[in-house]
């Protein structure tokens, strides 16, 4: 591992004295925890103490000593001069030194080499890219607003951003936690999923309807708010998000924002085959020159290594009873379930058919056969923490705008933790199984010589951003019955 050059400039050093009191207390705690490689926002330490087993999962797959086991065994090792310096990768060099963490998957060392780039770089420019919240003055600020109306005029930060992407259950939202709690907690830093800054960026253009540059005001209230821009899960499929991301971000860019971002998409396949694309081109450009692009090699999805349960995901058709039985007993037997009226955004309620002491019941009909999206979704996890779902369908041609939904809902529900009771027609990988790219398409060849090509390919739904995301959704489906996203859902929402 190439050794980071350590700085003795002004910057750095203010920066370790207003940081001085962030003892390495906080990064230890005193049961020992393993991090796994998941998908999980601000929730990847599970504690051993409470299952042994989960020593057993590891971060590289082959117990001999090949050539890449043998690189990230030496990159994790703890050497003198990290002792004095923090970072994502360091930090991660620290638990592994401590027997906390297990040797790491090379293709994730990688990008944390990185991350820990990103974040030297940002320590040494806090001063430039006006980070730290207390030593902006309130002054500078409405100077530099007064100046914006009288004449254009830009601030692009002198550091570049990180844009990860990879498979799904890669790691990537792990690794861009780690980086983000690193960081102290007086710079203007936020970290959000990308459907949730769309709904704001879309509440707050509604607020300042009538300007002649709503997206200009909406990119200065964002960049007075954080400098720092962590967003996870970047996909763009709403054609209504994507003619406005190359004006946002071009106003986000000038405001000197750096973002760092995850996807499961190369920047180039972003928004790929959809609608009025060629006005969308200048923000992939922009995106690419703004930010290192970084890839995610790993084929593993670690989200699959948990231990999986059976005893929240029902298989089969006629199971209303079995369902509400279940559902009863999460909610109490003495308990009545009753309608409820949840607010969502912009003045709008989503109708919850029945709910009680933090659960939802809903046909799936009631939620994704309707023009319901991420704000209501997200509306509805504000407050309920449990959902059961009835009968889910087997997705193809003829429920299209339903998979996206339901899509939609497993990204919003995982994001919050959320549990998932549901009945469902087959099981994660079953239920989009029709769902293929045009690629995948192309390539398929009849299964059986008495079946023709045009008969075989007809059963498919044959749509790329669904054929993308269907494996993200299989894999998150996956992991919500394990018993480890459980028990992880327990503690966020304190049950």
């Amino acid at each position: 591992m190439r050794q980071i050059v350590r700085s003795s400039s002004l910057s750095r050093i203010r920066w370790a004295l207003r940081n001085q009191e962030r003892t390495s207390s906080t990064f230890y705690s005193s049961s020992r925890k393993l991090l796994i490689g998941v998908n999980q926002n601000h929730q990847a330490l599970l504690n051993t103490n409470t299952h042994d087993s989960a020593l057993s999962w590891r971060l590289s797959f082959s117990r001999g000593l090949s050539a890449e086991a043998v690189e990230a065994a030496d990159v994790a090792k703890l050497t003198v001069s990290d002792v004095s310096r923090r970072g994502p990768l360091v930090e991660y060099k620290r638990r592994i030194s401590n027997g906390e963490l297990m040797t790491g998957d090379i293709c994730q060392l990688s990008a944390l080499r990185e991350l820990q780039r990103l974040h030297d770089e940002l320590v040494e420019s806090v001063d430039t890219c006006r980070l730290d919240r207390y030593n902006t003055s309130d002054k500078f600020s409405r100077s530099r607003w007064f100046w914006s109306r009288l004449m254009p005029q830009s601030s692009y930060s002198p550091v570049k951003g990180l844009y990860l992407y990879g498979g799904v259950g890669t790691g990537k939202t792990m690794l861009m936690d780690l980086f983000f709690d690193q960081l102290p907690c007086t710079w203007k830093k936020q970290r959000i999923h990308f459907h949730d800054f769309m709904l704001t960026v879309h509440s707050r253009l509604q607020k300042h309807k009538g300007l002649s540059d709503p997206l200009e005001v909406v990119a200065q209230e964002i960049a007075h708010d954080a400098i720092l821009l962590c967003l996870d899960e970047f996909m763009v499929t709403d054609v209504a998000d994507a003619l406005i991301l190359n004006r946002l971000f071009g106003h986000l860019f000038s405001n000197g924002i750096i973002l760092v971002a995850t996807s499961n998409r190369n920047p180039d396949k972003l928004y790929e085959g959809g609608l009025q694309r060629d006005l969308f081109l200048p923000f992939i450009s922009s995106l690419k020159e703004r930010n290192v692009v970084h890839e995610i090699g790993s084929s593993v999805d670690y989200r699959k290594l948990t231990s999986a349960e059976q005893g929240f995901y029902f298989i089969g058709k006629d199971l209303s009873t079995l369902l509400k039985q279940k559902f009863q007993q999460l909610i109490g037997d003495n308990v009545v379930a009753r309608p409820q009226v949840v607010e969502v955004v912009m003045g709008r309620t989503l109708q919850v058919p029945l709910g009680a002491n933090g659960c939802a019941y809903f046909p799936f009909e009631e939620l994704c056969d309707r023009p319901l999206g991420a704000a209501d979704y997200f509306g509805l996890f504000k407050k309920f923490h449990t959902l059961a779902l009835e009968g889910i369908p087997v997705f193809g041609l003829d429920n299209r705008t339903a998979a996206y939904r339901f899509v939609t809902l497993v990204d919003v529900m995982y994001e919050n933790k959320a549990r998932l009771l549901c009945t469902a027609e087959a099981s994660p990988q079953e239920l989009l199984e029709k769902i293929v790219t045009i690629s995948d398409a192309k390539s398929m060849a009849p299964r059986t010589s008495s079946r023709s090509r045009k008969n075989d390919v007809s059963e498919l739904c044959v749509d790329n951003e669904l054929g993308f995301a269907k494996d993200r959704t299989i894999s998150r489906l996956t992991e919500m019955n394990s018993k480890e996203y459980l028990e992880q859902h327990a503690i966020t929402h304190n049950l």
